[in-house]
């Protein structure tokens, strides 16, 4: 595993940050790298999540849309 050292982070983010692991029962590391991998998730969990979504979308309307019905909406709302 790689180890990442910032310098030079403004005190108060510091604090911040400290406050949240402790609001969130986490040491400031575990807090830190998991914000880490919020903001660079990998590709595999970026598709994951989009798939996850439109399971979602279809199960609450009952149907996908289509991306030509999308764009004809679009373009009779111009």
């Amino acid at each position: 595993m790689a180890t990442l050292t910032i310098r030079k982070l403004d005190d108060a983010v510091y604090e911040r940050l400290k406050a949240q692991a402790a609001a969130n029962h986490r040491s400031l590391e575990a807090e830190a790298r998991m914000l880490l991998e919020q903001i660079a998730p990998d590709k595999g969990d970026i598709i994951a999540r989009l798939r996850e979504s439109n399971t979602r979308y279809v199960a609450e309307r009952g149907y996908a849309p289509d991306s030509l019905d999308l764009i004809r909406k679009m373009r009779d709302e111009e």
